[in-house]
């Protein structure tokens, strides 16, 4: 089955999510842990203490936050286990609509990627 990998996006230091979100995505996170699709995901930290290495011209820099000019931050993460490229859309979906639903006040972008496995297309 092919893996995926969800990301949240959003801009930081808009405060704290609903607690109604929080329920919704417990329990619709609980639903696809117990059916083996959740395999592990979570929350991150604000920016504030992030470190980023820059690779340019066959440097390395180091950059530490927090950054004024990123407009949005991933603020949570996920690894998924679907029985297809269909389904993780479908449900990715499902998930974005949770936050649509119980925080409408902002703007959140839910990516959906496949992890790679190889040399091997996409949807294989």
């Amino acid at each position: 089955m092919p893996r995926f990998m969800g990301f949240v996006r959003m801009e930081e230091n808009i405060g704290t999510p609903p607690q109604a979100l929080f329920e919704a995505m417990d329990a619709h996170i609980g639903e696809r842990a117990a059916k083996g699709i959740f395999l592990d995901g979570g929350g991150l930290y604000g920016t504030e203490d992030a470190v980023n290495f820059v690779v340019r011209h066959s440097e390395v820099t180091r950059v530490d936050g927090p950054y004024a000019e990123a407009k949005e931050v991933v603020g949570g993460w996920a690894i998924m286990d679907y029985p297809s490229l269909e389904a993780a859309v479908a449900d990715q979906r499902e998930f974005a609509e949770l936050h649509a639903k119980h925080w409408p006040e902002v703007t959140v972008v839910a990516t959906l990627r496949q992890i790679s496995e190889g040399p091997e297309e996409p949807g294989a």
